[in-house]
C-alpha cells in the first residue's frame, strides 16, 4: 500500500504535463446511460493531479478528490484551484473519510489497480447513495496498432523496472468481475489519442511509475532507445500514441 501510494512522488512535474485526459464522451456515456446530471455528487478516487476530476467539475459536478499521496494531491489543488466545487480529500480507496451515503458516482481514473479490492468495495458501498453507480476508467495504451507502439512496448519490457507486474494489473476481469458481484457491469470503450515530440514524449514516459529514474542503471540506456524510436518513426517532428480509454460502470449489489 506505502508503495503504491509513494511510487509516484517524484514523478507529479511529468504527470501534470504528459499523461493524456479523458475523453468527453466518458461524461456523455454516464449521462445516457446512468443519469448523471450537474446535481450529481462524485467522488474521485485515486484522484491524483486531477485528470479526471476536472471532467467532472467542466460539467458542473461537486467533486471530493480523494487522494493519498501529497504530491499528486497538491498538484490537483493547483490545477483545479479555480473550481468552487471541487474538495480535496486526504484518504485512500479503502479509507475515502467522506460520509457515508452522499455520493452519486465514485469514480476511478487509472487507480483502481492499486486497490485493495474487497476493503475498497465495502468503503464505495457505503458512500454511495442507493444505486449510485461506480466508474473505473482507465486510458490503455495500444501496444501494437503501429511499428512505433510496437517498439515502444518493447523498450519498456526491455528496461521498465517493474512494468509487467504493474502493467498487467490494470484493466483484469478477474479483480473487477467480483468487485462488482452479482449485478455485473458495462463496458464502453473509446479512442484517445496524444500527439507527442521527442521532449514531451519523454516527459509522458518518465511520468510512468515503472520507468527507471535517473541515477538507476537503467535510465541512460532507456532515453538512448527512445530517441532511437522516435528518430525512426516521427513524421514532422511528432509521434501518436493511442489508448482506448475503457469505462467500466456498474452498481454494487
Amino acid at each position: 500500500m506505502s508503495d503504491s501510494i509513494e511510487r509516484f512522488s517524484s514523478r507529479v512535474s511529468n504527470y501534470v504535463k504528459y499523461r493524456p485526459t479523458y475523453p468527453p464522451a466518458v461524461v456523455d456515456l454516464l449521462t445516457t446511460e446512468c443519469g448523471l446530471t450537474s446535481d450529481s455528487i462524485v467522488a474521485d478516487v485515486g484522484s491524483g493531479t486531477g485528470i479526471l476530476s476536472e471532467l467532472f467539475l467542466r460539467h458542473g459536478n461537486h467533486v471530493f478528490g480523494v487522494e493519498p499521496n501529497r504530491e499528486m494531491r497538491a498538484a490537483g489543488e493547483r490545477l483545479l484551484k479555480d473550481y468552487p466545487n471541487f474538495t480535496s480529500v486526504d484518504g485512500t480507496a479503502e479509507a475515502t473519510t467522506i460520509g457515508s451515503g452522499g455520493v452519486d458516482f465514485v469514480t476511478a481514473g487509472q487507480a483502481f489497480h492499486w486497490f485493495d479490492v474487497e476493503k475498497t468495495r465495502a468503503e464505495f458501498a457505503r458512500v454511495l447513495k442507493p444505486d449510485g453507480w461506480v466508474v473505473l476508467v482507465w486510458n490503455e495504451r495500444q501496444t501494437d496498432s503501429t511499428p512505433f507502439l510496437s517498439n515502444y512496448e518493447q523498450m519498456l519490457l526491455t528496461f521498465g523496472t517493474d512494468y509487467e507486474a504493474v502493467n498487467h494489473k490494470q484493466v483484469d476481469r478477474n479483480r473487477i468481475v467480483p468487485f462488482f458481484g452479482p449485478g455485473g457491469f458495462e463496458l464502453k470503450t473509446f479512442p484517445n489519442m496524444q500527439l507527442f515530440d521527442f521532449e514531451s514524449l519523454k516527459g509522458r514516459l518518465l511520468s510512468a511509475s515503472y520507468t527507471p529514474e535517473a541515477g538507476h542503471p537503467n535510465h541512460a540506456p532507456m532515453l538512448g532507445a527512445l530517441q532511437r524510436i522516435f528518430h525512426d518513426h516521427q513524421s514532422g517532428g511528432r509521434v501518436t500514441v493511442e489508448y482506448d480509454t475503457n469505462v467500466f460502470y456498474g452498481h454494487l449489489h
